[in-house]
């Protein structure tokens, strides 16, 4: 009878012991990149066979934080979850977060010294670091050298400023035998993201209380000559036929005008490059990359940190949160972050994976990879060029492109497009409090 008794709590013993615990894990990124996430994963858990991870392709940014808040509100949350950097301010006021900081406080296999400070400092706050980077990106000029070429423009020596922009988009302009424009300059998806970028470029704050770094933003502080920099550039553009605007935020759209060679030249993100990269193969062109062009006679201040990063949730259980811990160090591992940067184009997060693949002579064959990291690498590092932290940062962004759009149709001046874009965006954080 013991013995029977003992076999049987030997059996439950190893029947626990292999139990695996379960998490979840929400993402926002589509396309061909679902399967590349999913085999970094999918390689995780051959490492950890006691962790089971369902992976879950949610949606854009917005419809994941919309998922989010139901599903915390819900009692469901996921483990972990992959939010835009706006986010920031909104998910450290949730209170449903577990910061990564307190995490990595008690793990010493941890060395968070190995990453890049300049993708470090967006998501840490007052110290803090409240969610770990991921997919980190900046704004990147790409351009047609095939075009550039065939126009008479140096190849090699891409515009650095706004004039050169504008000279180098005139010269690209074609007409076909009826005087209508069969190809043109440039686009750029129309998304305040870019507006955000070409203010840290010009060292300038988006809002107060140091980009809400110091104390939460109360207002925005981009009714000013920086701003109105980059709008003239943009309304000369759009006025001269030497830019296709696209619908908002339509990121697909502005990189197949590129694609298609509609357009010479294409402002878009980092996380481009590989696609890019592929696609001007298959058309037939060379591709060429360059820092992101400067008003004449401004000094270069830096590029901000885009893209997400990974926020661990509380549970109830605290061995899931152990285990969302363990994926998300995974993920920020130098193995997975340079497969995640081949197959995008995002930034490898970390000093030591950039260090193994210059020594593999990667950016030597890839140099479209290296033009992004040392544009990030040379920015300057302070308040402005670290990013905003505002909790109503959709709202803000909402209200700097519908400023936009009615400047675009010449409803408005660029002066009177940032003076309805300040008072529509003051509002929202306002309101947010």
């Amino acid at each position: 009878m013991v013995r029977r008794f003992l076999v049987i709590v030997l059996a439950v013993l190893t029947v626990l012991s292999f139990a695996k615990v379960k998490i979840q894990f929400w993402h926002a990124m589509g396309g061909w990149r679902i399967e590349v996430i999913q085999n970094m994963v999918n390689d995780f858990m051959k490492l950890n066979p006691d962790i089971e991870v369902e992976v879950q392709y949610v949606g854009s940014y917005e419809e994941i934080l919309a998922k989010l808040i139901s599903a915390v509100q819900a009692g469901t949350p996921p483990h972990v979850v992959q939010l835009n950097e706006i986010s920031t301010q909104k998910m450290i006021d949730s209170g449903v977060i577990v910061p990564v900081q307190d995490l990595i406080d008690k793990d010493p296999t941890f060395d968070v010294g190995l990453f890049l400070p300049q993708v470090l400092n967006y998501y840490r706050v007052g110290g803090k670091l409240y969610s770990m980077p991921w997919n980190s990106s900046t704004p990147l000029l790409y351009y047609n050298k095939t075009m550039f070429k065939e126009v008479g423009l140096d190849p090699n020596n891409p515009p650095t400023t706004f004039s050169e922009l504008i000279e180098a988009c005139r010269k690209l302009v074609k007409k076909d035998e009826k005087g209508n424009i069969v190809r043109t300059g440039i686009t750029w998806p129309l998304y305040a993201w870019f507006f955000e970028q070409y203010m840290a470029l010009q060292n300038q704050p988006l809002v107060d209380n140091d980009n809400g770094r110091t104390k939460k933003a109360t207002k925005v502080v981009f009714n000013n000559q920086a701003a109105l920099n980059f709008l003239n550039l943009w309304n000369t553009l759009t006025k001269e036929g030497l830019m296709i605007n696209t619908r908002r935020a339509d990121w697909t759209a502005a990189r197949q005008l590129f694609i298609s060679q509609t357009v010479g030249m294409l402002i878009s993100s980092t996380s481009d490059v590989a696609l890019l990269m592929n696609e001007s193969k298959k058309q037939g062109f060379e591709l060429g990359t360059a820092f992101l062009p400067l008003p004449d006679g401004t000094q270069r201040g830096g590029v901000v940190v885009g893209g997400g990063s990974l926020w661990i949730l509380k549970q109830k259980n605290q061995a899931e949160v152990d285990a969302a811990w363990k994926l998300v160090k995974y993920l920020a591992e130098p193995g997975p972050q340079i497969v995640w940067h081949k197959a995008t184009g995002y930034y490898p997060i970390r000093v030591d994976a950039i260090q193994t693949l210059l020594v593999q002579g990667y950016y030597q064959e890839n140099p479209h990879h290296l033009t992004a990291i040392l544009q990030l690498l040379t920015s300057v590092q302070n308040y402005n060029t670290q990013g905003a932290i505002i909790g109503a940062f959709p709202e803000v962004r909402n209200a700097i492109d519908m400023a936009v759009e009615k400047m675009l149709t010449g409803e408005l001046t660029p002066k009177q497009a940032l003076d309805e874009a300040e008072k529509n965006a003051n509002k929202a954080i306002k309101e947010y409090f």
